[in-house]
């Protein structure tokens, strides 16, 4: 079932064309850039542009910045809560590997 709104769509479109809307853009006449993951080449360029990282690379990052908290504490009671957090945190980098 096409969309209700696809005249109206493609009219704007071949109406854009006739004006040159489309004339001059960044890129034209070249190749489009390959693209490992069509099916999601959109919202990967939208989560790369904002700086999103699979979660398994953020919990990385975070319990690298635990290890480092670790190494500069040498408060007992504040290393074993760390060493704790540490754990949890590299239990959860395996679960998300484990999901993909």
């Amino acid at each position: 079932m096409d969309h209700p709104l696809i005249d109206l769509i493609n009219a704007r479109i071949e109406a854009a064309e006739r004006d040159g809307a489309f004339d001059n853009l960044d890129g034209a006449g070249k190749p489009l850039p390959q693209c490992e993951d069509p099916e999601n080449a959109v919202m990967n360029r939208i989560m790369k542009e904002n700086g999103a990282v699979p979660e398994v690379v953020s919990l990385s990052r975070e319990l690298a910045r635990l290890r480092e908290e670790l190494r500069d504490t040498g408060d007992r009671s504040k290393r074993r809560q760390i060493i704790a957090d540490m754990s949890m945190m590299e239990a959860r980098i395996e679960i998300a590997r484990k999901r993909g």
